[in-house]
């Protein structure tokens, strides 16, 4: 399997300009344009990374794939939860999985009535090796960075990551707006 990512010395690649000390409208500027790129470049690769786990498979299960994988055994409803997508994408996308025999469904022990979604071995065995070889891409892309500057990177993504949770958390407890 081969791993995507942009070819060096693309605009992609080329660092942002440098920032005035101090000049917070600017850095904050300049981080939304590099967020919105690497969210551009995140939806691309995850559909050509959904195609090298299974030419059928499109990218926003292979999303759904992951979170199983990395959180599973799940029911759907906590999948839609947890992804923010309507029940019913979350079922055509559960069902191609389980096509494909990525996915295994079984009934959950708690309450019969609902059904726990859970990787199949061949669908972590196919997502181990794609995450290894990508691993391995983040390792040879990043040979030049001292191990402390990734670990930083890798835990001020994580900050920021828990900060969207945190804010799709209260956007979900809103009342729906009224229709006008």
């Amino acid at each position: 399997m081969t791993v995507d990512s942009a070819a060096p010395g693309t605009a992609e690649t080329t660092p942002g300009p440098d920032l005035p000390a101090g000049d917070s409208h600017a850095a904050f500027v300049a981080l939304e344009r590099e967020v919105a790129l690497l969210l551009r470049r995140g939806r691309a690769i995850q559909a050509r990374l959904a195609g090298q786990l299974h030419h059928e498979l499109d990218g926003a299960a292979y999303g759904l794939l992951v979170l199983l994988d990395d959180a599973g055994p799940l029911r759907a409803s906590d999948v839609v939860a947890r992804l923010g997508l309507d029940k019913s994408t979350v079922s055509r996308q559960v069902a191609s999985l389980v096509d494909l025999g990525l996915v295994d469904r079984a009934a959950d022990p708690d309450d019969g009535r609902a059904q726990v979604l859970s990787t199949s071995e061949e669908g972590h065995a196919r997502l181990s090796e794609l995450r290894d070889a990508r691993r391995a891409r983040w390792e040879a892309d990043l040979s030049g960075w001292e191990t402390t500057d990734v670990a930083t990177l890798a835990q001020l993504l994580g900050r920021l990551n828990r900060l969207g949770e945190a804010r799709e958390a209260e956007l979900k407890d809103l009342p729906a707006p009224r229709p006008s």
